[in-house]
């Protein structure tokens, strides 16, 4: 393939943010080519929200309007095996995984970017709304005609950093890119924000530019504890009070997560769940929200855009709409860190993510113990 400016493959979902980032990067010079990727689904009859029959015509509709190569990658297998495997192990450990994550890293970056270097593509970019600083020096100075300058630096260090637009910021899902994917990867919304993106998409008339936001998991047709009722064996047992007192019956540990208040069926509520007993099976609830409070947490599976070394003072989110809170962070063995927050926290919740920042820096994250 010739080299005569740098090829980017996208990952082009049908949605407006990845059609506006494949608009972007070809009106700015490069080579690009969309790839749509297909995804298990729970069934024949049943869709996967991410990359559904209607999701496809869109996506090859704006290629074809922009006038850019389209394949379809079919990655049902690993998808099944990474993600769908993996969200089902963690539900059966009584944790609340967070799919989207490890999605990210294994398929939409890690799979994909596997892919592209192997077809002689130099990035891979998405919709998501982050940026690097990478990604930024290449919009900013990049000279697709010059020989080579396509090619990451040597000896540069990418950082992850939050999207411009702090409502829709999705950094928090990035957490696991390593230095050899966040090197191929780029981020052509991350520093707009999703009104603007809209307007960039009626703007170019895309026939995606109205499209619905996606919010639930995207492999789940029905509700969550369907999904599970259908994959995992149920087996009932106590809900208890803070004190041990038996207060009734819960229908499965995996169906509760911590900090739920709806669908604890007991009377004279409302009531939390504030901890799940596996050796006894029994639902710990409680009326007081101040139960739910925690200074401390461990996290396990630790990793980092970039080495640091601990202890750090950082702010931390544990789960995507919260606000970061000041903490420490100190390291354990086995790739653990301990976190103590300046504040306690509520419903730190086992299987999410516990993300690390400095100012607009992701410094890392991970899982909650």
């Amino acid at each position: 393939m010739p080299k005569s400016k740098p090829k980017i493959v996208v990952g082009m979902s049908g949605g407006v943010d990845s059609s506006v980032a494949a608009v972007l990067l070809k009106q700015a010079g490069f080579d690009v080519i969309g790839i749509f990727m297909k995804f298990w689904k729970d069934g024949k009859s049943s869709d996967n929200r991410c990359c559904s029959v209607e999701s496809e015509k869109l996506a090859r509709l704006v290629a074809k309007e922009i006038g850019i190569p389209f394949y379809v990658l079919n990655v049902e297998k690993e998808f099944k095996k990474k993600v769908v495997d993996y969200f089902l192990a963690e539900y059966k450990k009584g944790n609340t995984p967070n799919p989207c994550v490890v999605c990210n890293k294994e398929i939409k970056f890690g799979f994909l970017i596997t892919k592209a270097l192997s077809l002689g593509a130099d990035f891979v970019a998405t919709g998501h709304y982050a940026r690097t600083s990478l990604g930024n020096e290449i919009f900013s100075r990049l000279n697709p005609s010059a020989d080579g300058a396509h090619s990451p630096r040597k000896n540069l260090l990418p950082r992850l950093l939050k999207g411009a637009d702090k409502e829709k910021d999705q950094s928090y899902f990035l957490w696991q890119l390593s230095q050899n994917q966040l090197k191929h990867v780029l981020f052509p919304v991350g520093e707009y924000t999703k009104p603007e993106v809209r307007k960039l998409a009626k703007k170019f008339k895309l026939p995606t530019a109205e499209t619905p936001e996606s919010q639930e998991v995207c492999f789940v047709q029905d509700t969550t504890n369907n999904f599970l009722n259908k994959y995992l064996k149920t087996k009932s047992g106590n809900i208890n009070d803070v004190n041990g007192k038996a207060l009734g019956k819960h229908n499965g540990l995996w169906f509760y997560t911590i900090g739920q208040r709806r669908g604890i069926e007991l009377q004279q509520g409302p009531w939390y769940v504030v901890d799940k007993d596996f050796k006894k099976n029994a639902l710990v609830v409680s009326k007081n929200k101040k139960d739910l409070g925690k200074k401390e947490l461990l996290a396990g599976e630790v990793s980092w855009t970039v080495p640091q070394k601990l202890p750090i003072n950082a702010e931390v989110k544990i789960r995507y709409k919260s606000e970061s809170a000041k903490a420490k962070i100190t390291k354990l063995a086995g790739n653990k860190v301990k976190i103590i927050f300046s504040k306690s926290q509520r419903a730190i919740t086992p299987g999410q993510s516990a993300v690390f920042y400095k100012g607009k820096e992701l410094l890392g994250g991970g899982i909650i113990k």
